[in-house]
């Protein structure tokens, strides 16, 4: 047989691994993996730099399924291609406890280097790599050896999704020409045609963004391997190959059609597929000699190419010591030991917003972490998240540290986890905490991939002021202390604002961090010695026997510290707790929690300018909850102070009344 015949072969397993896999679990997305089983097989076999052996190898291009449903096409070719996943593996396809989960998840299966499904969320984090790696081999000083590659699937639900258009557009904008999409372009959704609802020219669009533009027959191998070289030749922009294909190619009767988008193929179908293909309708998950062979022989030339590229950066790395030490320190994503003091010593000594003690702090923290960049949708002079004298990155410049998004808060929130993925960055972004409604998805992604990145929500309360509701965050903070597995913290003040950023920099995943746009008050320097923002709360000021415990986030902690003060003026004894954090302190043991929050003290306060959702459990049967659940009004923030009752004078008559 010849190696052409041995291609085709190959390509049908995939498509027949691929309904094999949808048809045992009885769920599953066979048509993309079967209409797109051609190009990806191509892609894999002649362009894409991998290593099964060391699915981390730091040479390797990037691979990005974004239209994530189609994952069974994912599992077959890093099954086939030599990664730990067998066919017993592609068997248990979307079974309790397997190694091919529904949607691809990265961290899971070894060779998925994101978590995708929902759709265009993986096309844009694709870009983040992209930016990523350009501005690795800029850092590094070479451009030769890190040349890697990002290649992204994407299909007509991608295009349709407004994230491809923030993504893209930036990515056109940047000239990223180390980027290639695929679109699948078989016309094809849940509901029917893509005509019900989508007829722009996608490749038009693209052209107006600043890419490449090849259309081709997708399921044509000479033309998708000329497509691919012209890309990988393409200099100065990003490509972007429309491949016309015909879902669920092969199989007899559901080819084309919206059945076999979504559903299994059915037991009859499926035979008569495999009949058509030349398969054995009785055997399942099989893989023909031939093609173990073939592609057994192509993983072979991909680990030599692997211990090649190997020895160029051995050689590299002895030849550069610095650029060493540099990758070193990126790919750890290094933060001194001791960077809790270090940035302590950055923080402003005069009373101001916590948002200008943060970029204060940052510029400390950009100093002494290689790793950190990053960026802000077009709201730096805000958010005061500009790191100085470190770049813009651009096409000019690749080396920056700093990206400017643009007016794309979405697109921003999954670049940076694109650029977490990748490995040798610790990103942030940053936008107007109101915003971070546009950036859920991003969220939610990053804290199920535990991605380390850092998310700066300036702008955190009513008292943005005279922007009114619109701007003025109310049940934003209650939004992201819902989502599993990101630390949400909301500093008090400057000294805060600096134990914050040093936990967040320690962080094993995402962390979100809300900062004020009006000016706060300093601790005193005893307050300042009793914080301790890593266990989440803290006992900032105490009177013997206390009657009451007032629990507060940012800025309302200055404020109910003066309240305490009125109070034991009058006679009562208090308690104020500062908490930074819901998630931090819930971490802590039963033993500290119930130091800061004694279980004997029925009579507690909380006070949040916010929503009071959630309070309850810090609150208890019997707190007091100082919050607002209801949207603002466009005031100076003093004046929304006052008569929403969150200054001093407001909180003491509250909790007056309360202990009355």
């Amino acid at each position: 047989m010849s190696v052409e015949c041995d291609v085709k072969r190959a390509i049908d397993t995939v498509r027949v691994l691929s309904a094999d896999g949808v048809e045992k679990a009885k769920s599953g997305h066979p048509g993309m993996p079967m209409g797109c089983a051609d190009y990806a097989f191509t892609l894999w076999s002649r362009f894409l730099r991998f290593n099964p052996d060391d699915p981390q190898w730091l040479g390797r291009d990037r691979f990005v399924l974004s239209a994530g449903h189609g994952s069974m096409l994912l599992y077959s070719l890093l099954h086939l291609f030599g990664y730990d996943l067998g066919l017993e593996d592609l068997a248990q396809f979307r079974q309790w406890g397997s190694r091919t989960p529904g949607h691809p998840e990265f961290g899971h299966t070894a060779g998925v280097e994101v978590t995708t499904g929902p759709l265009s969320s993986g096309l844009a984090s694709g870009v983040g790599m992209a930016i990523g790696l350009k501005q690795l081999a800029a850092r590094l000083d070479n451009q030769d050896l890190f040349d890697q590659r990002v290649f992204v699937v994407s299909g007509d639900g991608c295009m349709m999704e407004g994230t491809s258009h923030e993504a893209c557009a930036l990515a056109g904008h940047q000239k990223l020409d180390n980027l290639v999409l695929f679109y699948d372009d078989n016309g094809i959704t849940i509901e029917g045609s893509t005509s019900l609802a989508f007829s722009e020219d996608v490749g038009q669009r693209f052209a107006a963004y600043g890419w490449h533009v090849i259309r081709i027959n997708g399921q044509d191998v000479g033309q998708i391997n000329r497509a691919l070289t012209e890309a990988l030749a393409t200099r100065g922009k990003p490509v972007i190959i429309i491949g016309k294909t015909t879902i669920a190619l092969g199989a007899p009767n559901l080819q084309g059609s919206a059945e076999a988008h979504g559903a299994p193929l059915g037991a009859e179908e499926l035979a008569a597929t495999k009949k058509a293909l030349g398969f054995d309708p009785a055997r399942s998950f099989v893989v023909p000699d031939e093609v173990r062979a073939l592609c057994a022989g192509i993983v072979t030339e991909k680990k030599a190419a692997a211990q090649t590229w190997d020895r160029r950066l051995a050689s590299w790395q002895s030849a550069r010591p610095e650029g060493a030490a540099l990758l070193e320190a990126l790919s750890q994503r290094r933060v001194p030991s001791d960077i809790l003091p270090q940035l302590l010593a950055a923080v402003p000594a005069k009373e101001t917003a916590t948002r200008n003690s943060g970029g204060v702090i940052m510029q400390r923290a950009a100093q002494l972490v290689p790793a950190l960049v990053g960026g802000a949708a077009d709201l730096n002079p805000s958010t005061k998240t500009y790191l100085e004298k470190l770049g813009d990155f651009n096409p000019q410049d690749r080396a920056g540290r700093n990206i400017h998004y643009g007016v794309r808060e979405l697109g921003m929130g999954l670049c940076s986890n694109g650029l977490a993925l990748l490995g040798t960055a610790i990103p942030f972004c940053s936008t107007f905490a109101v915003f971070s409604d546009y950036m859920k998805p991003a969220l939610r992604l990053a804290a199920i991939q535990k991605l380390h990145e850092v998310f700066v929500f300036t702008h955190d309360s009513i008292f943005v002021g005279e922007d009114g509701p619109t701007h003025q965050p109310i049940e934003q903070l209650a939004m992201l202390r819902s989502l599993p597995g990101v630390i949400t913290l909301r500093p008090a003040e400057s000294h805060e604002v600096a134990h914050a950023w040093a936990a967040a920099l320690q962080a094993k995943g995402p962390v979100a961090i809300f900062l004020t746009r009006q000016n706060v008050a300093n601790f005193t320097p005893d307050q300042v010695a009793r914080i301790d923002l890593a266990k989440g709360a803290y006992v900032l000021s105490d009177d013997a026997g206390f009657e009451v415990v007032l629990i507060a986030t940012g800025s309302e902690v200055p404020e109910a510290l003066v309240a305490a003060q009125t109070l034991r003026q009058e006679g009562r004894k208090v308690r104020v707790v500062s908490m930074p954090s819901w998630e931090l302190f819930e971490a802590q043991s039963a033993a500290y929690k119930e130091s800061v929050l004694p279980a004997a003290c029925r009579r507690r306060v909380t006070v949040e300018a916010g929503s009071t959702f959630g309070w309850e459990r810090y609150a208890g049967p019997e707190g007091l909850m100082i919050g607002l659940n209801r949207f603002g009004d466009s005031a100076p923030y003093k004046k929304l102070a006052d008569e929403y009752g969150f200054t001093a004078a407001r909180i003491a008559a509250k909790v007056k009344a309360y202990l009355a």
